[in-house]
């Protein structure tokens, strides 16, 4: 056993639950509040002490999707019969269970509290079948006014007049500049996604929280058919995360010193042993790299180190899994080559484990929990990302302490800054030479327009200091000049997708601005806004 520090936080306890249509029938799961107060019991029951949530200092709930209640962990700590000191309610992304641990564990460290819950659900799928019924949930303590929507960056111009928006065509082009970098033809790299993203499904069948309890074939999630459409090349249905579920999941925290008090038994403890959260550039066509992450590189790097350990320790994983993207560039920042023995997740990823908003994490913390018990001594690594594969949180659990870790974090977003950020043209016309591409497909699986993010020759609009310049013209030093470009001829998306090349990666285009019309505008874009558009040089 190791030497733990008496401010060191460990997990003691975790509750989850999966509200299945097939268990509780056209009533559906309860509303989010109460599926938060269960899997809290849960966890208060997995620790051995039911009685204990009372005396909980620190109450905190993962932004919920399903519904804005007025007070959310003010809610759910009057229901646990708590007074807690420190509540808190996070924003939005797949990377803030994590940081909330991390952010416990310091406040821990400072002695400004012993045992803290953290809890979240969604009961987004059975939101989604009230709605087919023609009917809005009524659930409990709304706000007088609603809330902003947490979105912390501002979009960018460009991206909302081309539509690079949603999260599956946003992870499918960084894949696709993975690809083109490694000048795989596509054929082999869908092979590949396949491969890797049937193992998770594997994991999955095995989980009994799973929202989808099926082995999947590679062929099965790579090939595009009826049931599993393409959604945006090179993603198909099946490897694409899905949040319309009903599921909730708690951890309990504790400093080593109150679980002594609890009398919680050593083996059922789980310390973290070392954290780092950083991020890279927020929007897409800013990072110089597209085909890597320097901030996932920095987040593992440190949180190992902290840890004392290297990667090659580390028996367990749970990378976040929304789409293959994450977990390539996760695997690649790690140095994990495709034949390692390890399966990326424990849980069985977003696609078929299930993704419930901003929660997944505390779901991939229970579950490392219960994988460290069984297996004492080993180590476990969770990792969390955020927007638009932009955000990285990392920690490292296993049932032995350590010191108490003090990670440098703030160097590790020093050094992901120094590699700079490249300038996105909003107009551009002449060549240029394309880095990514994807294609979205409709609801049928046809395709119907792309998107390339494109190298620009350099303009002469001076560099200017990201820190406390425009986030729309801001650049650091050392980085290029890019753009977006729509693609709507049939035979350029065939191109695109073709199973022989790259997408079109490397290859130059003729980029011209023209005014969209009414036939390709939404609510996102105006009819008449400017885009540029592609065609073949």
């Amino acid at each position: 056993m190791g030497t733990a520090d008496p401010r060191s936080l460990c997990i003691i306890g975790t509750g989850r639950r999966t509200w299945h249509q097939a268990d509780v029938g056209d009533a559906g799961a309860p509303e989010p509040l109460a599926m938060w107060e269960e899997v809290a019991r849960l966890a208060a029951s997995d620790a051995g002490e039911p009685g204990i949530l009372h005396a909980v200092e620190s109450v905190q709930v993962p932004y919920c999707h399903s519904w804005q209640y007025d007070d959310p962990p003010g809610r759910l700590a009057e229901r646990l019969g708590a007074k807690p000191a420190h509540t808190h309610y996070s924003g939005m992304a797949g990377s803030t269970v994590q940081v909330l641990v991390d952010q416990t564990a310091s406040r821990m460290s400072r002695g400004e509290l012993d045992l803290a819950i953290i809890a979240g659900g969604e009961a987004l799928a059975t939101k989604r079948r009230m709605r087919k019924a023609g009917a809005e949930p009524n659930w409990s303590h709304p706000p007088e006014t609603p809330p902003p929507f947490p979105w912390e960056e501002p979009f960018h111009p460009a991206e909302l007049s081309h539509e690079v928006l949603q999260a599956y065509l946003t992870f499918a082009l960084f894949d696709t500049a993975r690809q083109g970098h490694l000048g795989t033809p596509s054929g082999e790299y869908r092979h590949q996604l396949g491969a890797m993203m049937s193992k998770l499904s594997a994991v999955a069948a095995r989980n009994p929280y799973a929202w989808f309890a099926e082995e999947l074939p590679p062929d099965e999630i790579a090939e595009p058919s009826a049931a599993n459409r393409m959604v945006a090349w090179p993603y198909t249905k099946r490897m694409t995360a899905i949040m319309d579920v009903d599921m909730a999941a708690g951890v309990l925290l504790s400093t080593h010193a109150k679980a002594d008090e609890l009398g919680i038994p050593a083996e059922r403890r789980v310390y973290l042993r070392g954290w780092c959260y950083a991020h890279d550039p927020f929007y897409v066509a800013e990072r110089p790299d597209m085909w890597r992450s320097a901030a996932m590189e920095k987040v593992f790097s440190e949180a190992l180190r902290c840890a004392g350990a290297g990667i090659d320790e580390v028996a367990h994983l749970d990378l976040y899994a929304c789409f293959p993207g994450s977990v390539n560039f996760a695997r690649d920042a790690l140095g994990i080559g495709e034949d390692d023995s390890r399966v990326p997740s424990v849980t069985g990823g977003l696609p078929y484990h299930g993704g419930p908003g901003s929660n997944p994490v505390t779901h991939a913390l229970a579950t490392m929990t219960e994988v460290l018990r069984q297996d004492p001594g080993s180590l476990g690594l969770v990792s969390g990302v955020g927007m638009h594969l932009s955000k990285h949180s990392a920690g490292v659990y296993s049932t032995i302490p350590g010191p108490l870790p003090v990670p440098a974090e703030e160097r590790a977003q020093q050094e992901v800054d120094a590699e700079g950020s490249c300038h996105i043209e909003e107009h551009f016309e002449g060549e240029a030479v394309v880095l990514a591409g994807s294609v979205v497909h409709g609801s049928g699986g046809e395709p119907e327009w792309g998107v390339l993010v494109c190298e620009a020759p350099p303009t002469s609009r001076p560099v200017a200091d990201r820190q406390g310049a425009d986030r729309h013209g801001a650049d650091r030093p050392g980085a290029g000049t890019r753009c977006y470009a729509k693609v709507f001829d049939p035979a350029m998306l065939g191109l695109i997708e073709d199973s022989g090349r790259a997408g079109l990666a490397g290859e130059t285009v003729l980029l011209r601005t023209e005014p969209l019309g009414e036939e390709n505008a939404n609510v996102f874009i105006p009819a008449g806004t400017l885009v540029n558009v592609a065609r073949l040089a």
